[in-house]
Protein backbone atom coordinates (compact mmCIF):
# COMPACT_ATOMS: atom_id res chain seq x y z
CA UNK A 1 0.00 0.00 0.00
CA UNK A 2 1.61 3.24 -1.37
CA UNK A 3 0.91 6.71 -1.27
CA UNK A 4 1.33 8.83 -4.10
CA UNK A 5 3.48 11.47 -2.24
CA UNK A 6 5.47 9.09 0.31
CA UNK A 7 7.14 12.43 1.20
CA UNK A 8 4.58 13.27 3.15
CA UNK A 9 2.97 10.46 4.44
CA UNK A 10 4.94 7.38 3.59
CA UNK A 11 4.85 4.10 2.84
CA UNK A 12 2.58 1.64 5.06
CA UNK A 13 4.21 -2.17 5.16
CA UNK A 14 1.72 -3.37 6.71
CA UNK A 15 0.28 -4.19 10.13
CA UNK A 16 2.03 -6.11 13.14
CA UNK A 17 0.23 -6.53 16.70
CA UNK A 18 0.96 -5.98 20.22
CA UNK A 19 2.09 -9.30 21.76
CA UNK A 20 1.06 -10.09 25.20
CA UNK A 21 5.18 -8.76 26.46
CA UNK A 22 4.24 -5.68 23.99
CA UNK A 23 6.64 -6.52 21.53
CA UNK A 24 5.83 -6.16 18.14
CA UNK A 25 7.04 -7.54 15.16
CA UNK A 26 8.51 -4.87 12.50
CA UNK A 27 7.37 -6.51 8.69
CA UNK A 28 10.46 -8.03 7.31
CA UNK A 29 9.96 -5.61 3.71
CA UNK A 30 10.41 -2.21 6.13
CA UNK A 31 13.44 -4.11 7.87
CA UNK A 32 15.26 -4.83 4.53
CA UNK A 33 14.05 -1.74 3.28
CA UNK A 34 15.01 0.29 6.01
CA UNK A 35 18.20 -1.53 7.39
CA UNK A 36 17.07 -2.83 10.64
CA UNK A 37 18.44 -5.60 11.76
CA UNK A 38 19.28 -7.09 15.42
CA UNK A 39 20.51 -4.75 17.54
CA UNK A 40 19.31 -1.73 15.77
CA UNK A 41 18.47 1.13 17.62
CA UNK A 42 14.95 3.41 17.48
CA UNK A 43 13.17 6.22 19.39
CA UNK A 44 10.16 5.81 19.81
CA UNK A 45 7.61 9.13 19.33
CA UNK A 46 4.24 10.05 20.49
CA UNK A 47 2.20 10.88 17.06
CA UNK A 48 -1.48 11.87 16.32
CA UNK A 49 -1.87 13.01 19.64
CA UNK A 50 -1.46 9.81 21.24
CA UNK A 51 -3.35 7.30 18.54
CA UNK A 52 0.32 6.43 17.44
CA UNK A 53 3.90 5.82 17.06
CA UNK A 54 7.03 6.62 14.51
CA UNK A 55 10.21 4.71 15.12
CA UNK A 56 13.04 6.46 14.39
CA UNK A 57 16.72 4.88 13.84
CA UNK A 58 19.11 7.04 16.24
CA UNK A 59 21.71 7.18 13.50
CA UNK A 60 19.40 9.36 11.43
CA UNK A 61 18.46 11.30 14.66
CA UNK A 62 22.23 11.64 14.96
CA UNK A 63 22.88 12.99 11.66
CA UNK A 64 19.98 15.29 11.55
CA UNK A 65 20.89 17.11 15.34
CA UNK A 66 24.92 17.63 13.27
CA UNK A 67 23.30 18.94 10.49
CA UNK A 68 21.37 21.46 12.57
CA UNK A 69 24.52 21.91 15.32
CA UNK A 70 26.49 22.87 12.30
CA UNK A 71 23.78 25.03 10.65
CA UNK A 72 23.06 26.83 14.03
CA UNK A 73 26.75 27.61 14.43
CA UNK A 74 26.50 28.80 10.71
CA UNK A 75 23.73 30.96 11.32
CA UNK A 76 24.76 32.24 14.25
CA UNK A 77 28.55 33.68 12.46
CA UNK A 78 26.30 35.29 9.79
CA UNK A 79 24.57 36.88 12.80
CA UNK A 80 27.48 38.35 14.77
CA UNK A 81 28.88 39.47 11.27
CA UNK A 82 25.97 41.49 10.55
CA UNK A 83 25.68 43.04 13.95
CA UNK A 84 29.25 43.93 13.14
CA UNK A 85 28.15 45.20 10.23
CA UNK A 86 24.91 47.10 11.58
CA UNK A 87 27.37 48.81 14.37
CA UNK A 88 29.99 50.19 12.15
CA UNK A 89 27.14 51.99 10.17
CA UNK A 90 26.02 53.47 12.78
CA UNK A 91 28.82 54.58 14.15
CA UNK A 92 29.53 56.69 10.93
CA UNK A 93 26.13 58.76 11.19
Amino acid sequence: MEHEDKGIIGKCFGSTVVGPRGQLVIPVEARRELGIDVGTKLLVFNQFRGRGLTFVKVEAVEELLNVMSRRITEFAKLLRETETADAGKNEGD
